[in-house]
């Protein structure tokens, strides 16, 4: 999976869109310094969306926004 384009949206969440699900529209919001899967405007166009898509659907985000440290740091304290 592929991140394809990114916008930013109002009260500071962000829109993606993956080459996987190109007809999903992913939302983020930002907390503690990293992106999040807010939620999923899931077409029955494409696959269902699994929790490891959401997954790497973050990593991919805050790579590209440089904010994977405060991810990785999120992910080690759970």
């Amino acid at each position: 999976m592929k991140l394809i384009s990114y916008s930013y949206q109002k009260k500071g969440k962000m829109k993606a869109i993956y080459d996987r699900f190109s007809e999903s529209p992913v939302i983020f919001c930002k907390i503690n310094g990293y992106y999040f899967v807010y939620f999923v405007r899931w077409s029955e166009n494409d696959p269902i969306v699994v929790t490891q898509d959401l997954v790497e659907m973050e990593i991919q985000l805050n790579e590209e926004m440089d904010t994977i440290e405060a991810y990785q740091n999120r992910k080690r304290s759970h």
